[in-house]
């Protein structure tokens, strides 16, 4: 009987149980000094799994049934990615081991449980004699005979969120062919369990690309600084990152410019940029900016460019040439307020240090006020910045059944960024749609994903309503489909909802015009 490796769940824990070897493994391959933009090497939690279910493998001895009923599995259903074991094609070496292994026992190698703590426990059999004398050394000295490159194809992203009704499993497609977007929408009011829902979108992203040759990268805007708090620190190893990824801008600048270079580029290209500057500048303090002001601001912009011949500028000369025109520039107006903000702040660099795409990264907000223009300006900046970066990109990679998704860009707390015409968002999410770029928007009220420049929910494949403090009638009517009882009953749900429970649309049920058009899910609890 061949053994079956699909639905495999990792053991409760097993991450931080292997967390020694992990940091043993780390300091062995790191050298003690490294240079100045040099990244120490950190090991994702599946190369350590499979380091450790490797070499217990190769033990010899007596295996003991029992001790698999210690063994607890994973509460949040955290799955073994199919291509942990498909990997440098390592699946028959694994079946063939483990048949070996445990050839005195009468094992049903399509239960899925069963196999589950089998892998576990030859892990744990892994760890245990790595830690053993020098066996590590020993370990980290053996060269193989021939090398291996990285193969595989485009992983199959279908995202385990959480349980149905009926217990069977929630899963959200991400990239097969047919689905014609990937943006996620996300609304749901404090308490509601947006924080955990966002961490099992990204550990599952994660978790089914790490180790191919197409990683689903992100950027998440940390808002409240529960992702980049150091008593969080577990949560890091849930999406494959160390602390490395965390940039806080109170320490140090963000790592690039976020001005385009226009250098060779014509000086229309250039006005048509200030001009878009200038009015999301403008936006995003709530103070009054007269029309002389934003056209101004337009002009310094442009001017700025000017004096650097086209290279990348910064908010320090873009404040000079405001305050070279402006007609009384010892007095401050509500323009060289903002300007100045943002001067203080030394939010970014004035060259890129790293690449937004091909890292992961999580920006820590919490120092500054949400609705305030220093938060309002990373944000914006950050993303103009993506869309400097996507635009140059080839098209996504596309295989038989699936595309390529290159990143995510995750944005708590996203209602400060829609209550303005936010340009480079909504190109984001255009150009995004055949360069592989993915958008999750977070938000506690549904209403916000609805403005007069842009309607977000038209432009999402999965709108994910969780508890609300007011619900909107008439866009539940827009994203469902719904009237009168199907209406109500759909309501009613909503209200109910618990912590860590949403509502999706049931697209096959609204095609085939059979069922409810919506059905519920309890989410994954991941932290």
């Amino acid at each position: 009987m061949d053994i079956s490796f699909d639905n495999l769940r990792q053991a409760e824990g097993i991450i931080d149980n292997l967390n020694e070897i992990k940091e043993k493994l780390e300091q062995s391959i790191n050298l003690q000094h490294q240079a100045a933009d040099e990244k120490k090497v950190s090991l994702t939690g599946n190369k350590i799994m499979r380091i450790c279910l490797i070499v217990g493998l190769y033990q010899t001895g007596q295996r003991d049934l029992n001790c698999l009923t210690e063994i607890q599995l994973s509460k949040s259903s955290i799955r073994i990615p199919s291509s942990f074991f498909t990997y440098l094609e390592l699946k028959d070496l694994f079946g063939a081991l483990l048949k070996m292994r445990y050839k005195d026992f009468e094992i049903n190698w399509q239960d899925s449980p069963t196999v589950s703590r089998i892998i576990a426990a030859e892990m744990y059999r892994g760890r245990d004699y790595l830690l053993q004398g020098d066996n590590l050394d020993t370990f980290m000295m053996a060269q193989t005979a021939n090398g291996r490159n990285r193969t595989g194809g485009i992983p199959k992203l279908e995202l385990i969120i959480g349980q149905y009704d009926e217990d069977m499993e929630a899963t959200l497609d991400i990239n097969s062919r047919e689905i014609s977007n990937t943006q996620i929408l996300v609304a749901g009011t404090t308490g509601s369990g947006k924080t955990n829902l966002l961490a099992v979108l990204i550990n599952q992203l994660r978790l089914l690309s790490i180790e191919s040759p197409y990683p689903v990268n992100f950027l998440l805007f940390d808002y409240k600084g529960e992702f980049s708090d150091p008593a969080n620190n577990h949560w890091l190893n849930l999406f494959e990152v160390n602390r490395s990824c965390i940039l806080d801008p109170i320490l140090s600048p963000l790592p690039f410019t976020p001005f385009k270079d226009f250098r060779d580029r014509s000086i229309q290209e250039i006005n048509l940029y200030s001009t878009e500057m200038a009015n999301a500048l403008c936006a995003l303090d709530r103070a009054t900016i007269s029309a002389n002001m934003s056209n101004r601001l337009s002009e310094a912009i442009s001017d700025a460019y000017k004096s650097t011949k086209g290279a990348p500028i910064s908010f320090h000369l873009m404040l000079e040439k405001y305050q070279d025109i402006m007609p009384n520039p010892d007095k401050d107006d509500s323009v060289t307020s903002v300007l100045k903000q943002l001067d203080r702040a030394h939010l970014f660099a004035e060259e890129d240090k790293v690449d937004l795409v091909k890292d992961s990264f999580i920006v820590k907000m919490d120092s500054y006020p949400k609705d305030g223009p220093i938060a309002k300006a990373i944000v914006y900046f950050v993303i103009s910045k993506l869309n400097n970066i996507y635009e140059k990109l080839e098209k996504q990679a596309v295989s038989e059944d699936y595309v390529e998704i290159r990143h995510f860009t995750i944005i708590d707390e996203a209602h400060y960024m829609l209550s303005f015409d936010n340009r480079p968002l909504r190109n984001l999410i255009a150009v995004g749609r055949n360069k592989g770029l993915s958008i999750i928007l977070a938000t506690q009220n549904m209403d916000d994903f609805k403005s007069k420049s842009f309607d977000f929910y038209a432009n999402a494949q999965y709108p994910l309503i969780m508890k609300q403090q007011s619900i909107s009638d008439g866009v539940l009517k827009d994203i469902f489909g719904v009237s009168g009882k199907e209406f109500l009953d759909l309501k009613a749900a909503i209200s109910g909802l618990q912590k860590g429970e949403l509502v999706i649309k049931d697209n096959t049920a609204d095609i085939l015009g059979i069922g409810k058009k919506w059905k519920k899910i309890k989410v994954s609890h991941l932290i």
